[in-house]
Formats: structure tokens, C-alpha cells, sequence
């Protein structure tokens, strides 16, 4: 039996895991990180503190399991994707990372789109010149901070950073080079007009390699820093939500799962590369299977920005009764009917990702009255959120793509209401699945796979647990068609609108 650990590099979390190649769990701990927003668009963290976090997290893991770091056997690492981390020659970090949801780079989006048809882009990569791409964030980073541009040495994305700290091998796994938005997708080489785009040399950017490939051993200076042996073999890792999605049972074509962190993202596993301008792709773990997916720019975070500004009158009730200040909003919100009374609320705090690539569109809350209150606006952020999973369903279907299963995972998979709320706007059976401890259980489990400890990468599902099945209720059906009708109408009347927002005063 081996012992497996797994790190993943979160927006608001740095998690960890051990576990045995058995099906055991042996021990989870985490740091909490913080995602900074400088200016409205703007989306950064600190990697220096990923680091820190990891190696806490490490210690910890070992510490509370009595192990020592020669009985770890293998370690993988996911994280958020294709965040942007630069290093100088030394291998120091330049500047807070560039996060995948970061909208600053708008005139860069603009220049590269006249630079680039989009049928080539399309044809090259699988997907369209949007917010989250690397080339226009390093045209930003050329203008606006010329002496970090010119001492940068390394691109890479979160997890491969941490990779790269515990082996000093510089490496970039698939799916943040496929991402990036550098990567031809047909070749699996970084192309290079893409490259061209970016302003930056090839060297620049780490050889690609598959989530289970071995990049190295752990150095001794990152042994003592992690409490890890010398030598302990490191894979590529993997990009979170795909490991999360395949956590979650995702396995086969047809297999839905709706992850519900500070984004949402929602993942179509098939068994054939189907690509759209509106969403993304990315490789499986399942060798020859692929995700056709999305992602909505906030979904916890918005239900976390709703706590910190709206909600602090609310906190000393939920202490009294018990509860999380989640589950007190929720137990008000279920009070309110399905629709929200007529209040329609578009969760665009950052910009929006897929299916729309609009990182001007804003925040926004349609048809407020004197008898809306709290219970409202967050009623209308759960549904606000599912109408954007909903609108990823409805490409998946003009793709020809079937949704079979629906699974949802991470922290607001918590939420009865939330699940709810899908199941019938969906029109779906939507199945929480138990015991999902993150995309780090897939590090784990994916490292252990690269390093011929496990036979197969079906035996992930011995750790999680299929839950609460939730049912949609046909009596709202008519209901939640008008409510997301109206949730369309709203951005297609203000998109127009939101670019001079963009600019106050």
C-alpha cells in the first residue's frame, strides 16, 4: 500500500490530502489564501504564499498522521487555470499572479482580435481570443510594467509553479498550455505565431507534459522545507476542475458535473474533442476522453461578496441559530417563492467568461422593489448562477453533445437550495456527491497513477460517495423558462451598455 499526496492551489485555499492507494483517506488540512482586486477588473494572488501554504499544509498532513515524509510515495498538484505566474533567471517571482479570471487586458483582447481572424484562432487552439488568455496579460504586463516584462525568464500556471519549487524542473501540464490559448490543439506544441502574439520568446515557455508524467524528484531544499523525502517523484499535476470532475465520477460520455467554488464551472466528459468559439476544451485525465467546458467568472465569490457587503446584520442570527452564515441566507431565501419575486440578478462581478467572452460585462440586479429584501438578492444569485450553467447546457446541445448524468461537487454543493435550484431550472436529476474532498484527492490519485502505484485511473472512485439525489419539480418548469428568458433579455439590452461602465467618471 502507498501513501499519495495531493496539493491544490484554490482562489480562497490551499488544500491538501493523503491518501492510500488502497481507497483510505488518511488526513486533509489547509491554509486560506486571498485573491486580491485591485481595481475593478483585476484578479491576483500571491504565489510566494502558495508556497508557504503548501509546505504548511505538508507538515501538517505528516504531523497528523505520524508519517514521515519517506513513507510518501508520489505527489501531484492541481491548481487554478491558466493562472499566469512569471519568474526572473533565479527563479524569484516577479509580480502577484495573473488569475484566470482577470479582465484587465481589454485592449490587449482588442489588439490581438485584430491581429488574429478568429476562424484561424479557432482552427489553432479549439477556442476563442478571450479574457483569460495568456498573450494579451503579457502584452499588458509589456506596457504597462516594462522592467517585469523584460526580466521574465518563465510562464507557467499555478500548479505548475509548485512543481517547480519542489523539483526545480520547469514544466507546464497540457491543459494550462491548451488554455492559454498558446497551444496548438491538434499538433500539442505551443504554435509559434501564438507565442508571437504574446511578445515573448519560446524558451520563455516550459516543455508540456501529461498530468501523470514524472518532472522530477523533490529537491533537498524543498524536502526541508515540506518535511518530504529527497528524491519523492513529482507529476505535471492537473488543472482543478478537470481532477475535480473526475473526482466527482465524470468518466464516461454524456457525464455533467457542476463544480461550485468562488467560479462555477460545469464540465461535459466526451469521448471525442467537440470544440465551440463559446467554450472550452481541455484533456481528461482518462487518456483519449476530453471535458467540453465553461466556466462563470464568480459563483461562490459572488455569494461571498453578498455576505461581506449586504449580509452583516444577518451574522449574530445565524450564530444563534446555529448556522453558517450560508445556511442562515439560505434558510431566508427558501422562504422566497421560485424567481425571486421578479428579481433577476447577473452574476457578472467579473466580467463573464464562457459562453459569453465578455470581460465587460457587469454585475448586475433587474427589477428591485420595496418588497424585495436580502432573502431576495440571494435567492437570485443561486438562480443567476444555475441560468449560466443553464446557457453552457444549451451549447452542449446545438454541439449535438447529450447530458446523461449531472453531478455537483466542491464547497456550495453544501447547499440544498443551490442544488435544488438546478435540478429545476435544469430540468434534470442533479446527484451532490459525499466525501468530495477537491481536486486534490485527483492530484493524488493521478500521482500515484504516473508513478506505477495504481493500476488504473478508474479506482479514484473508491473515495467519494454518490449523495442526495435532487428532483425537478415539473410545477416550475414554465416558471424557470420565463425567469431565464429574462435573465438572456437582461444582458442582451445592456451589453452594449456595459464597455462605457467600464470607464467611470
Amino acid at each position: 500500500m502507498a501513501v499519495l499526496l495531493g496539493l491544490d492551489i484554490g482562489t480562497t485555499s490551499t488544500i491538501g490530502i493523503l491518501i492510500d492507494s488502497e481507497g483510505g483517506t488518511l488526513a486533509t488540512a489547509s491554509r486560506p489564501s486571498e485573491l486580491v482586486s485591485r481595481h475593478a477588473t483585476w484578479a491576483e494572488e500571491d504565489p510566494e504564499l502558495w508556497w508557504s501554504n503548501a509546505c504548511a499544509v505538508t507538515a501538517e498532513l505528516l504531523q497528523r498522521t505520524g508519517l514521515s515524509g519517506k513513507d510518501v510515495a508520489a505527489v501531484g498538484v492541481t491548481g487554478m487555470v491558466p493562472a499566469v505566474v512569471l519568474l526572473d533567471r533565479n527563479g524569484r517571482v516577479l509580480r502577484p499572479s495573473l488569475q484566470q479570471n482577470d479582465a484587465r487586458a481589454t485592449r490587449e483582447i482588442e489588439a490581438m482580435q485584430r491581429a488574429f481572424e478568429a476562424e484561424r484562432f479557432f482552427r489553432l487552439t479549439g477556442g476563442s481570443i478571450n479574457q483569460q488568455l495568456v498573450a494579451p496579460k503579457l502584452r499588458w504586463v509589456e506596457r504597462h510594467e516594462p522592467e517585469v516584462f523584460r526580466a521574465i525568464a518563465t510562464v507557467f500556471g499555478s500548479y505548475d509553479f509548485i512543481a517547480h519549487r519542489l523539483t526545480g524542473q520547469r514544466a507546464v501540464e497540457h491543459n494550462w498550455a491548451l488554455e492559454s490559448g498558446l497551444m496548438d490543439f491538434a499538433a500539442r506544441r505551443f504554435e509559434p505565431a501564438l507565442v508571437a502574439a504574446a511578445g515573448i520568446e519560446p524558451g520563455l515557455l516550459p516543455p508540456i507534459r501529461q498530468s501523470h508524467e514524472r518532472i522530477g524528484g523533490v529537491t533537498p531544499a524543498a524536502a526541508a522545507a515540506t518535511g518530504l523525502a529527497a528524491g519523492t517523484p513529482v507529476v505535471a499535476g492537473c488543472a482543478d476542475h478537470v481532477a475535480s470532475a473526475y473526482v466527482a465520477g465524470a468518466s464516461e460520455d454524456g457525464d455533467l458535473v457542476l463544480k461550485f467554488g468562488g467560479a462555477g464551472d460545469i464540465l461535459l466528459s466526451t469521448a471525442k474533442p467537440v470544440t465551440d468559439p463559446r467554450l472550452f476544451i481541455d484533456y481528461h485525465v482518462i487518456p483519449d476522453h476530453y471535458f467540453s467546458n465553461g466556466c462563470t467568472a464568480t459563483a461562490g465569490s459572488l455569494l461571498k461578496w453578498i455576505v461581506q457587503t449586504l449580509a452583516g446584520g444577518e451574522a449574530p442570527k445565524a450564530q444563534a441559530a446555529g448556522l453558517s452564515i450560508y445556511a442562515w441566507l439560505d434558510r431566508l431565501a427558501a422562504t422566497v417563492p421560485a424567481g425571486a419575486e421578479g428579481l433577476v440578478l447577473l452574476p457578472y462581478f467579473l466580467g463573464e467568461k464562457t459562453p459569453l467572452h465578455d470581460p465587460y460585462a457587469r454585475g448586475t440586479v433587474v427589477g428591485l422593489g420595496l418588497h424585495h429584501g436580502l432573502a431576495h438578492i440571494w435567492r437570485a444569485a443561486l438562480e443567476g448562477v444555475i441560468f449560466g450553467f443553464r446557457h453552457h447546457v444549451e451549447v452542449f446541445a446545438e454541439r449535438g453533445l447529450a447530458v446523461r448524468r449531472i453531478f455537483a461537487c466542491d464547497g456550495g454543493a453544501a447547499s440544498d437550495l443551490w442544488l435544488q435550484i438546478a435540478a429545476d431550472a435544469l430540468g434534470r436529476p442533479v446527484q451532490r456527491i459525499e466525501h468530495h474532498p477537491g481536486s486534490c484527492l485527483g492530484a493524488a490519485y493521478v500521482a500515484g497513477y504516473g508513478a506505477g502505484l495504481v493500476p488504473s485511473l478508474a479506482g479514484v472512485s473508491r473515495y467519494v460517495a454518490g449523495g442526495r439525489v435532487f428532483q425537478p419539480q415539473p410545477a416550475l418548469a414554465a416558471l424557470y423558462d420565463r425567469r431565464y428568458g429574462d435573465y438572456r433579455e437582461t444582458y442582451e439590452r445592456l451589453k452594449t451598455l456595459y464597455p462605457k461602465l467600464s470607464h467611470p467618471g
